[in-house]
C-alpha cells in the first residue's frame, strides 16, 4: 500500500504539474504556446470517451442497468450538493461551479491507484467499471453549468420580463449543457467507442491510449502553470477550501458504498465505485471549465483536486472507503 501511494504521488503527470506551479511561483517565463492548451483539451476529452466506450461495447446493455443509473445519480447528486455547500461558504458562482464538476467528475488517476489497491487485495470487480469513469465526467459537467445558467437567468429575469420564453432561458443551457464542446466531445467521443468496439480499438490506440499518459504530462504542465499564476485567489477562502477539500470525499465515498451496493454492484465493484464518487477530477473538468467558464479560478477547483482530496484519498480514502464497504457485505 505504501508503495503504491508512493508510486502515485511520484508520478510524471503529478510531478509536472508541481513543477508549473514551482515555474510561476519564482517568475519563469516558461509557457506553452496559447493554441497548445485548447489542443490538448480536445485531446484528452476524445481519448477519455473513447476508451469508455471502446469498455461498454463488450457488455451487454442488461449488465449495466442498475450500475448505470446508480452511477449517473452520482454525477447528479454530487454537483448539486457540492454547489450549495460552496454558495453557503460565500463562494461566487463561477468557482462553485468549478467546484461542484470537479468532485461531480472522476480523477483517473486515482481511479487506477483504486484497481490497484483492490486486485493487490485480491479482490474481484466488474470490468465495465473503467467505463463508468467516463460515465460519470459529463453528468456533473453538464448539471453544474444547468445550475450557473439557471441561476443567471434568474439575475436577469427582471431584464427579461417583457421577452420570456422556454427558448430563450433553456435555450443556452441545453446549448451548453449538451453542445458545449468539451460535452460534445466526450459524451461524441464514448459513442463511437461504443458503436466501433474492437474495430475502433485498433485505430485509436497507437493516439489516443499509447500515447494518452505522456500527453496528460503536457497538459498538466500547462494547469500547473496556470493554477500557480492564481495561487493567491486561493487565500481569499482560507479554511473553507481546507474544509470542503477534506470532508466532501469520505461522505461522498460513503454514498458511493451506498449506492453502489443497492446498485448490484460486487464488493469490488462497490469499492471503486465509492472512490469515483470520492474523487475530483483534474483533467476533464479543468478542460471543460476553460472552454465553458472561464471566469472560474483554475488555483481553487485544481488546488483543491490536487493539493487536497487526491493525497487524501491515496493516503486515507482506499482503506475508509474499503471500511466502509464491509460494512454493508
Amino acid at each position: 500500500m505504501q508503495e503504491m501511494i508512493i508510486n502515485n504521488l511520484t508520478s510524471p503527470a503529478i510531478l509536472f504539474f508541481l513543477l508549473g506551479i514551482i515555474a510561476a511561483l519564482v517568475k519563469s517565463d516558461l509557457k506553452l504556446p496559447t493554441g497548445l492548451n485548447e489542443s490538448l483539451s480536445i485531446y484528452l476529452l476524445i481519448a477519455i470517451g473513447m476508451k469508455g466506450g471502446i469498455e461498454l461495447s463488450e457488455h451487454a446493455f442488461h449488465e449495466l442497468v442498475r450500475p448505470l443509473v446508480g452511477t449517473l445519480s452520482l454525477g447528479i447528486i454530487i454537483p448539486i450538493v457540492t454547489f450549495g455547500v460552496c454558495r453557503r461558504l460565500g463562494i461566487d458562482r463561477n468557482n462553485a461551479t468549478g467546484i461542484a464538476a470537479t468532485y461531480g467528475s472522476v480523477s483517473i488517476v486515482t481511479f487506477g491507484a483504486a484497481l490497484a489497491f483492490v486486485e493487490q487485495a485480491n479482490i474481484p470487480y466488474e470490468s465495465y467499471m473503467n467505463a463508468f469513469v467516463v460515465l460519470l465526467e459529463s453528468p456533473a459537467i453538464i448539471v453544474s453549468l444547468v445550475i450557473l445558467k439557471l441561476l443567471e437567468s434568474r439575475s436577469h429575469k427582471q431584464e427579461m420580463v417583457h421577452r420570456f420564453s422556454a427558448t430563450s432561458v433553456y435555450g443556452p443551457i441545453i446549448k451548453e449543457g449538451l453542445f458545449g464542446k468539451s460535452v460534445f466531445l466526450m459524451v461524441g467521443s464514448l459513442l463511437v467507442g461504443l458503436i466501433g468496439g474492437d474495430r475502433a480499438l485498433t485505430i485509436v490506440k497507437p493516439l489516443f491510449i499509447d500515447l494518452y499518459p505522456s500527453i496528460l504530462v503536457l497538459f498538466l504542465l500547462g494547469m500547473g502553470l496556470t493554477a500557480g499564476n492564481q495561487l493567491a485567489a486561493v487565500r481569499k477562502y482560507g479554511l473553507k477550501l481546507l474544509a470542503l477539500g477534506i470532508l466532501l470525499p469520505p461522505v461522498y465515498g460513503f454514498l458511493g458504498v451506498v449506492i453502489g451496493y443497492y446498485s448490484g454492484l460486487s464488493f469490488g465493484g462497490t469499492i471503486l465505485l465509492s472512490v469515483l464518487a470520492a474523487s475530483a477530477s483534474y483533467i476533464a473538468v479543468p478542460a471543460a471549465m476553460r472552454a465553458s467558464v472561464p471566469e472560474a479560478n483554475p488555483a481553487i477547483y485544481l488546488g483543491m483536486a490536487l493539493g487536497l482530496t487526491f493525497p487524501f484519498n491515496l493516503t486515507i480514502g482506499m482503506p475508509l472507503y474499503y471500511e466502509m464497504a464491509k460494512w454493508f457485505y
